[in-house]
Parts: C-alpha cells; sequence; structure tokens
C-alpha cells in the first residue's frame, strides 16, 4: 500500500515534466511519418502548414492583445500550437532528418522554458496555500486549548462552590446542634455569600 502511494507520488511528479519532451517528440514523430507518405517537397501540403500555423500564431496574438491584459493560457496555447504546426510541416517537408532534429531540440528547450515558469508559479501557489491552511490550523488549535482551559477553570470553580456550599452547610448542622444555638441571631447577621462561577 504505501509502495504504491510512493509509486503513485513518483508518477504525479514526473509526468508534468516529461510533457513538453513528449508533446515535441510526437509533432516530429507525426511529421516524419507524413514525410514518408508523401508530404516531402510537398507545396501544398507546406502551404497548408503555414496557414494553419500562422492562423495559430495570430488566435495566440488576438488572446495576448484581448480586453484586461488578455488570457495568458488561451495566448501560449495559440503560441503553442503554432510551433507544433511549424514544427509538423518542417518535419514532414524536409529531405533529411537534421533540420526536423534541430527544430524539435530548439521547440523541447522553449517548451520546457515556458512549463518551467508556470511550475514555479504553481509551486509558489501551492506552498502559500499550504502555508495558509497551517496557519488556519494553529489557530484553531489555539482556539481549542483556550475553550478547553476556559471550561476547566469554570468546572472547577463549580465543583468548588459545590464543596464550599457542603462545607457551610454541614458548618451550619453542627452549630444547630449545639445547645444555645439561635437561628434568629443568624438570619439578622445573614449568610455568606457564595462565589459566582465565571460566565
Amino acid at each position: 500500500m504505501n509502495g504504491q502511494i510512493v509509486a503513485r507520488h513518483w508518477v504525479a511528479v514526473a509526468a508534468p515534466k516529461a510533457a513538453p519532451a513528449v508533446a515535441t517528440s510526437t509533432v516530429l514523430i507525426l511529421g516524419r511519418i507524413w514525410n514518408a507518405n508523401g508530404a516531402e517537397h510537398s507545396v501544398g501540403n507546406a502551404a497548408l502548414m503555414v496557414v494553419l500555423a500562422a492562423g495559430a500564431a495570430t488566435a495566440g496574438a488576438f488572446a495576448a492583445a484581448g480586453r484586461g491584459g488578455g488570457d495568458g493560457v488561451l495566448a501560449a496555447t495559440g503560441f503553442a500550437t503554432s510551433g507544433g504546426l511549424a514544427l509538423a510541416g518542417v518535419a514532414g517537408y524536409a529531405d533529411g532528418l537534421s533540420l526536423p532534429l534541430l527544430l524539435w531540440v530548439l521547440a523541447t528547450a522553449v517548451a520546457y522554458g515556458i512549463a518551467a515558469r508556470y511550475w514555479r508559479t504553481d509551486r509558489r501557489d501551492t506552498m502559500a496555500y499550504e502555508r495558509q491552511t497551517t496557519v488556519r490550523r494553529e489557530d484553531q488549535a489555539h482556539i481549542e486549548r483556550v475553550e478547553l482551559l476556559l471550561s476547566r477553570t469554570q468546572i472547577e470553580v463549580a465543583r468548588e462552590s459545590v464543596a464550599y456550599a457542603d462545607a457551610l452547610a454541614q458548618a451550619l448542622t453542627a452549630r444547630a446542634a449545639l445547645p444555645g444555638f439561635d437561628p434568629q441571631a443568624l438570619t439578622r447577621a445573614g449568610l455568606p455569600e457564595l462565589p459566582k462561577p465565571n460566565q
């Protein structure tokens, strides 16, 4: 069971780190398959990829320049799609493997550079959330400790009040049994007041 948790944790940490390389490698492989199936030196196929890459880049630019500072995720998606389509177009059109591999290395490096920024932001947000959660837990634990101390104090005061009343009743009973005891004198003098528990 514990080994499964560790294994799942390792996969959960490693999978996002491998995603940029897997994505660019998939695009390169699909481009080379497309090259082997007739895209090599095909002007029509190259024009199609240029139009698609330009369209994705334009969509990314519009998303970045949108109202309120733009949508960063949508812009990044548009630019990433444009880069992927350009890589696939070059991989499909080129003769040899050197240019597609060079572009694959470049695209993978850029993808990791962009992803690292988001990973840092995510890590900062996660750490801030964990700090806030810890502070809230400590505050709640402090409140619970204070309430426990107050309740114990009130219980102790109530016990002492009961013990005092019991001792007073025993003293009054013992005094009433003494010869010459005048209960009227006690009433005139007044009984001592019992302590009140804290509210």
